[in-house]
């Protein structure tokens, strides 16, 4: 009766490659929110991405630095618990919860100083061009990993580090969405 014991607990502690359909529906996402941001801004004129559609909030521009802070935290987040141990733990959450949290808007928290915009852009170029640069790195590592991306525990979230980077490409969506809201504000600029 041990064997089967010590055959599960040899399994779950042994790493696993990533599924082909796990990178592609990762790849997939991370090509749409990267393309779907620069699809929402670079059009935009210096008065539409200054735009505010209130005192405290954010315009475009913020927006995209946002993004280019947090990813930057996300994926160094990331890098550290991989390079920590495998848990024989799955992850208690389901892929379609990071996915969820792009699109629902409802809920809504204060960021963190750190991932705050400081107006680092005076343009959507610019912006961008950092943006895609970490993105860049982080869709060539999903291209080509062979870690198991599903056995490590983000610690304090509910996630494993698939998740994760699930995640990194939903925020961006969260971010669009907001862009899209700035966008139609009264008063938006037309030009």
């Amino acid at each position: 009766m041990l064997l089967p014991i010590v055959v599960l607990a040899l399994a779950a502690s042994t790493p696993t490659k990533p599924t082909d359909l796990d990178r592609q529906r990762l790849l997939a996402h991370l090509e749409m929110t990267e393309s779907w941001l620069a699809d929402e801004v670079s059009s935009l004129s210096p008065a539409q991405l200054a735009f505010r559609p209130g005192p405290n909030a954010w315009n475009a521009l913020d927006c995209v630095e946002h993004l280019v802070l947090a990813e930057n935290e996300y994926w160094t987040m990331y890098k550290r618990v991989m390079a920590g141990p495998v848990s024989r733990k799955g992850s208690p959450s389901q892929d379609i919860d990071r996915l969820w949290y792009g699109i629902d808007r409802t809920e809504r928290a204060k960021t963190i100083p750190s991932e705050t915009p400081k107006s680092a852009y005076k343009d959507a170029a610019t912006a961008l061009a950092d943006f895609r640069k970490l993105r860049a790195t982080i869709n060539e590592y999903a291209k080509t990993t062979q870690e198991d991306w599903r056995h490590h525990l983000v610690p304090d979230w509910d996630r494993d580090c698939y998740q994760w980077l699930v995640m990194v490409s939903a925020h961006a969506q969260r971010h669009i969405l907001q862009v899209r809201e700035i966008k139609h504000s009264a008063g938006f600029p037309k030009n």
